[in-house]
């Protein structure tokens, strides 16, 4: 999308304070704006679970995205609810607004039917023009300005997305709505021609060679690029030797080079339904870093000398070559573990590599479990698409041992490499004195309130808690997964799972390591996937800076990029999450009152979310459309309550409903409760 200097942001800072004065006794935040439909906005404040309630009235034009100062003037005693008004807009965001394209002679608006967005933008007709926007297209626009005396905000249009309902219109709209490019630049690819395929003797100066060694991928049958493999090499003392290899992308994109300040801008690969967005341009990510069969390639790896009962007796890290001997997709890696498959017979090689390591994986795996690790099992639920990008088939994607196998060694390999920096260890010889700078993938405790919420919730279902026993770190997880593991096969076990997830701190990348709480490891990094994500591309440099006996790398300038890829995994993850509900509202479209049974997935003060079967679609039905009595929201114990018949719906409440509406712009699903009337 183009970018316009100085207009997409609005200069409130030199401007004198309106109104500062009467809310100085008020306590003030600074917080990023969530707008409604409706016109009235959150403020969600950095470190603070509850944010602030503002009114249309008094959010002073702020917008969704802007960043304000907002004062609390209230707050309700009973809820804790927290009211305000915006004090100052200290900067417009820059992240467009999707809508559609309409002019009346001279003037020129896009008007929205956003969720986040209740106000038509004005925009310069001839400039939109010249940009090939034409009425009733879809384009994309940031806003400006909006003067005090204005109706509405001024804004000017960053990208022509075409006509509504063709699918690349509405998937380049979900990625224009979270300011995410959808092409490289000509500069961005030029750069990556440039770079040379050719492996020189230079190039393998102080590799560890792995050409002989037996090698594989185990990937998704439609995946364009292996960024990691597995090497399996029997030892005459009845270990193993096992490698995991991962592309070497810092090899060939070096700091402050035209391609790793794009990769930079992106932080990592976004997935939509029917797309792949990559991080790096097709030379690299398909084919120069690709570990495709049969092809020398430049690898960054860990390898590690294994007993059959899963114990690490030596381990190594270092640049290495490798070549690829099989290209396996998970089913065809699954059916050899399950001696099913033609494969099996035809290379004894691959076949005993595969159930070794699966066995092995199988065993890391239970230690995890023994040490704390959570293990949610939420169903991840895929949408099929045809050729054209229409929604066909919503199905459960089922994770097998071959999927297992493939995430024990990422996860091995991930922690060996932040335990050898963290700790100041030795490796290939290389002692470091102490713990150097470096980029870790973090996940704290859960939130204490939530955590309580979510043990009130289960003992409303008769699950025990101790309460005798220890608070925090590996007690917490271990009466975590003992009321998780009680639940199953219960019908409030996905409420329970679903309330547990709330209560989970969100992981996040920072040099200051506190280990992940999820997966009960001390010390843990991202290593293995630089293709996609930057800060694995951080780690490859800063480890092979150590390896080198290189000196720590300054500790503020890595804390700053943690953040910004902690933000742009965010975005990602918010835009994948946008296009698969657009698929699903889509999916839904012919399906208007259409009964389903479902469960209770949500509750709020207007009305409850339900996940039918088997789809696990989630839409709402509202409180004011149940006809049977007055509901009122019973927020400490998750439920509805009527106010003259008594009846509850708690979370895992089993419930059947109607489809009564579908709207594919907002990406909302309207349900109605078809109510026994007996």
């Amino acid at each position: 999308m183009q970018k316009r200097s100085g207009k997409g942001r609005q200069a409130s800072k030199s401007r004198k304070r309106a109104g500062t004065s009467s809310k100085k006794s008020f306590p003030q935040y600074v917080g990023k704006v969530q707008m409604t439909r409706e016109g009235f906005i959150f403020v969600l404040i950095d470190g603070q679970d509850d944010d602030v309630f503002v009114k249309a009235s008094k959010t002073r034009h702020a917008l969704h995205g802007d960043t304000v100062l907002v004062a609390v003037t209230r707050q309700q005693s009973d809820t804790k609810r927290r009211e305000g008004e915006v004090v100052e807009i200290l900067e417009r965001s820059t992240r467009p607004f999707v809508g559609y394209y309409h002019s009346v002679g001279a003037q020129a608006w896009v008007l929205m039917q956003s969720k986040f967005m209740p106000y038509d933008i004005q925009v310069d007709a001839e400039e939109a023009a010249q940009m090939g926007a034409k009425a009733g297209m879809k384009v994309a626009a940031v806003v400006d300005r909006w003067d005090r005396r204005d109706h509405g905000p001024h804004g000017h249009v960053v990208d022509v997305l075409g006509m509504p309902g063709d699918n690349d219109t509405e998937m380049h709209a979900i990625l224009a709505e979270f300011n995410l490019p959808y092409r490289f630049s000509q500069e961005v690819e030029n750069a990556a021609d440039k770079i040379s395929e050719e492996i020189t003797e230079a190039d393998l100066k102080g590799r560890k060679d792995f050409r002989q060694t037996f090698t594989f991928t185990i990937d998704p049958s439609d995946a364009k690029d292996f960024d990691d493999a597995l090497s399996f090499k029997p030892l005459t003392n009845g270990n193993y030797e096992v490698g995991v290899h991962i592309a070497d992308v810092s090899y060939y994109v070096k700091p402050g080079s035209t391609v790793d300040k794009e990769a930079r801008e992106r932080g990592t690969s976004v997935y939509l339904v029917d797309r792949t967005v990559p991080m790096l341009p097709e030379k690299l990510c398909n084919k120069l870093c690709s570990l495709r069969p049969h092809e020398d390639k430049l690898t960054f790896s860990a390898v590690f000398e294994m007993t059959p009962k899963a114990e690490i007796k030596s381990r190594w890290i270092g640049r290495t070559v490798m070549n690829s001997d099989h290209r396996l997709d998970y089913e065809q890696a699954q059916a050899i573990i399950e001696s099913a498959d033609s494969v099996a017979q035809a290379d004894p090689q691959l076949n005993e590599a595969i159930i070794v390591l699966n066995r092995l994986a199988l065993l890391m795996k239970e230690k995890e479990r023994a040490a704390g690790a959570i293990d949610f099992d939420r169903p991840e639920m895929k949408v099929e698409v045809d050729e054209k990008g229409k929604p066909i088939r919503v199905y459960q994607k089922v994770s097998k041992e071959a999927n297992w196998l493939i995430e024990e060694f990422m996860l091995l390999a991930n922690r060996t490499v932040a335990e050898f920096v963290a700790t100041g260890g030795q490796m290939n010889g290389v002692a470091q004195k102490n713990a150097k700078t470096f980029v870790y993938r973090v996940h704290g405790e859960p939130n204490e309130l939530k955590l309580e919420n979510f043990y009130t919730f289960a003992k409303g279902f008769g699950h025990r808690i101790p309460t005798d026993a220890p608070t925090g770190g590996r007690a917490t997880a271990k009466v975590l997964n003992q009321l998780l593991d009680g639940a199953k096969g219960k019908p409030e076990f996905a409420a329970m799972e679903n309330l547990a997830l709330r209560a989970m701190a969100k992981a996040c990348y920072s040099t200051d390591n506190i280990g992940h709480f999820g997966l009960a490891f001390k010390f843990y990094t991202h290593f293995t996937s630089p293709i996609r994500r930057y800060p694995d591309l951080m780690v490859h440099r800063l480890l092979a800076r150590y390896l080198d006996n290189g000196e720590s790398a300054k500790k503020d300038k890595f804390e700053e990029e943690c953040r910004y890829a902690s933000e742009r995994e965010l975005v990602a993850a918010d835009a994948e999450r946008t296009s698969i509900k657009y698929k699903l509202v889509e999916f839904m479209m012919d399906k208007i009152g259409e009964e389903y049974d479902g469960h209770v997935s949500g509750i709020t003060e207007w009305g409850m979310y339900v996940e039918i079967e088997p789809t696990k679609i989630e839409g709402m039905v509202s409180v004011r459309d149940i006809q049977s009595d007055f509901y009122e929201f019973d927020e400490a114990r998750y439920r509805l309550v009527g106010k003259r018949r008594h009846k509850q719906f708690r979370l895992g409440d089993p419930v059947r409903i109607r489809v009564k509406s579908a709207n594919l712009e907002q990406r909302l699903l309207d349900y109605e409760l078809i109510e026994n009337q007996s």
